[in-house]
């Protein structure tokens, strides 16, 4: 079903109706399309073709009103006026390369590097600013294609990438990410919608949300945020969420080097069961107030937790709201940062003939009792 754009408003209470809609035309006139995809309860995700991105996630709270929870733009020209990753899938190369450097088989390459002396999200026009091909639609998922040739960005090999997001009529919406290439090359995709449990509009910061993660360990970081190398205990520091905590109990803890190097968090965290062939258990967000509960398992090895530390309220999102620092936090299910050039690592490396493969799954709910 066609329908306009303007009748799918960012942030609203009222989910867009399913179908594919003119989200807007670039510059160069090429068109970019929505897609609304929905279950039987009325779960509802909206999608882009730029970037292949997550622009609207519609849930419901504990009174069952549905709300939208992730961060992102009413239009087009926010997208395309200033890049701030919001929704879209990150890569070639998901992160941080140290100075954009890294080595194949004796051959030595350099990608962009767009985070002071670091390649961050695969350089000056990663995948999120890419416009992807919407190849199929059914009432509850969508694929998007995108074909990155040979050297761009500075990637070796010609990479074929598939994006399938899929609803399935029990609260969980999935996201299977594929990958193949002609020549050996790095991979290490990942979404980076920011949640708000709250609204996008109507939310508050997160420092109200109460995060659990499934990690024992972390990668402690360099003042440019590149991994030291060590894989460091959470015990005893601000970094343990192996219990439920309150995000913005600890975040300002002066007295933490780490905290101050990211402005907060901005860290990796290896995954007690992540790396293996199915979704495991890597985090659980709370909002006690609506009581909407999201629970993420993925297949990859590491999850970085980003508290929207560079969120400076000069960004103007749905419905207007100007996204302030914490307004949503990113929880992106990677390969570690860096680890083309760490050996003790996961490697990114892929090679002809072998299938890139990860699986994210978000699972809503919402808690018993009232709000707080």
């Amino acid at each position: 079903m066609q329908v306009p754009a303007a009748s799918a408003a960012g942030g609203s209470a009222f989910p867009p109706v399913p179908g594919r809609s003119l989200f807007g035309t670039l510059p160069d006139g090429r068109v970019v399309e929505a897609v609304t995809i929905a279950d039987a309860r009325g779960m509802t995700a909206r999608l882009i073709t730029l970037g292949a991105g997550l622009q609207g996630l519609w849930v419901p709270d504990r009174a069952g009103r549905m709300g939208d929870v992730v961060l992102g733009h009413d239009d087009l020209a926010g997208y395309v006026e200033r890049r701030s990753f919001l929704g879209g899938i990150v890569g070639r190369c998901a992160n941080r390369i140290a100075g954009g450097r890294f080595r194949l088989d004796g051959r030595a390459f350099q990608v962009p590097c767009n985070d002071g002396p670091n390649s961050l999200h695969g350089g000056n026009q990663g995948l999120d600013m890419r416009l992807w091909t919407l190849e199929a639609v059914t009432p509850g998922s969508a694929t998007f294609r995108y074909d990155s040739p040979d050297g761009e960005e500075g990637y070796p090999g010609a990479l074929s990438i598939r994006a399938v997001y899929a609803l399935d009529g029990q609260g969980a919406l999935s996201l299977t990410l594929t990958a193949q290439t002609d020549a050996p090359t790095i991979v290490n995709l990942s979404s980076h919608a920011y949640f708000n449990l709250g609204g996008a509009v109507a939310g508050g910061d997160v420092l109200d949300h109460v995060l659990t993660l499934a990690a024992d360990r972390f990668t402690p970081v360099d003042a440019t945020l590149i991994p030291t190398g060590a894989l460091s205990s959470v015990a005893g520091t601000v970094f343990d969420f192996r219990t439920p905590h309150r995000i913005g109990d600890r975040i300002r803890d002066a007295g933490d080097a780490q905290l101050r190097l990211g402005r907060g968090y901005d860290h990796n965290f290896a995954l007690r069961a992540g790396g293996g062939p199915n979704p495991e258990p890597a985090a659980r967000l709370e909002h006690p107030a609506t009581g909407r509960v999201m629970e993420l398992a993925t297949t990859e090895p590491g999850l970085q937790f980003y508290s929207g530390n560079a969120l400076a309220g000069d960004l103007a999102g749905k419905g207007g709201r100007l996204y302030r620092q914490s307004a949503g936090l990113c929880l992106e299910p990677q390969r570690f940062p860096d680890a083309i050039n760490q050996p003790d690592f996961p490697s990114p490396r892929l090679d002809p003939g072998q299938t890139y493969r990860h699986v994210s799954v978000y699972r809503f709910s919402t808690l018993a009792g009232a709000g707080g």
